[in-house]
């Protein structure tokens, strides 16, 4: 199966960042985990982008399963767009305008 080029939205890129940050200030090793938990979902999504569950505007998402993260994304002619990295229980649905 074709792997997708993957591109971050801007602010989902910072989203990222900033979990891996706060992660990072309370405990080294949990920050490595959320990385990996995040690079291995958006892996996933890049090579069969058909995993996700359908989602809010035309998106689907992936849930990581250690942390109250998921990844919303959608899928524009060969490219992979991640549209957010959002808390699960934080602002539902604050990225549709991107």
């Amino acid at each position: 199966m074709p792997r997708f080029a993957v591109e971050f939205h801007p602010l989902a890129a910072d989203e990222a960042q900033a979990a891996e940050r706060w992660y990072r200030e309370r405990n080294e090793t949990a920050s490595g985990r959320f990385q990996r938990e995040l690079d291995r979902a958006i892996g996933r999504i890049s090579e069969q982008s058909e995993v996700g569950s359908p989602y809010l505007s035309n998106t689907k998402r992936v849930l990581l399963r250690r942390f109250p993260f998921f990844v919303v994304y959608r899928v524009r002619g060969g490219d992979l767009e991640i549209v957010a990295v959002a808390h699960a229980r934080r602002r539902p649905g604050y990225w549709r305008a991107r």
